[in-house]
């Protein structure tokens, strides 16, 4: 962790419960270890296209109550090619991001692996999905508590 110190979140797929607080979750914990943190809106499509935004604790505020995703979603035709990969990578490099934490379902999460092989780039993946297509599935809020425990020093 010592080498990181910018990190992104998107959420991609479907909707589901929990994504706006694992959000939250995600930018509280990047600041309370000094990181700077930033929002992919719409998902892969977003990260393709640049849609890269700087978050802050004003901006996760009084949003766990609120349904869907603040950093909305949307799934990437881009993102399936090696030229989309490339692109979101990147977009990540040029805003100085290390390392990113993606929040979605089965299908989010290989697209993270595939990513993860062609650039050997760290990402953690929070599962938030509806449709039971993730094998250890667990409920998203339950993943939340680790991940804070994992990132203090």
């Amino acid at each position: 962790m010592s080498n990181i110190k910018k990190i992104a979140v998107l959420t991609s797929g479907g909707d589901a419960p929990g994504m706006n607080a694992g959000i939250r979750a995600v930018v509280r914990a990047g600041i309370y270890n000094n990181l700077e943190v930033f929002g992919v809106r719409r998902g892969y499509d977003g990260l393709v296209n640049g849609e890269i935004i700087p978050m802050d604790a004003k901006s996760v505020a009084n949003i766990i109550q609120r349904g869907g995703t603040i950093l909305k979603t949307a799934r990437s035709e881009a993102f399936k090619t090696i030229e989309g990969r490339k692109q979101a990578y990147e977009n990540l490099r040029s805003h100085g991001i290390d390392a990113m934490v993606v929040i979605g379902g089965d299908g989010t999460f290989t697209g993270a692996s595939k990513f993860i092989e062609e650039f050997d780039f760290p990402i953690i993946g929070l599962p938030g999905t509806i449709d039971n297509d993730w094998p250890a599935q667990t409920s998203l809020l339950a993943m939340i508590q680790p991940l804070i425990q994992l990132s203090k020093p």
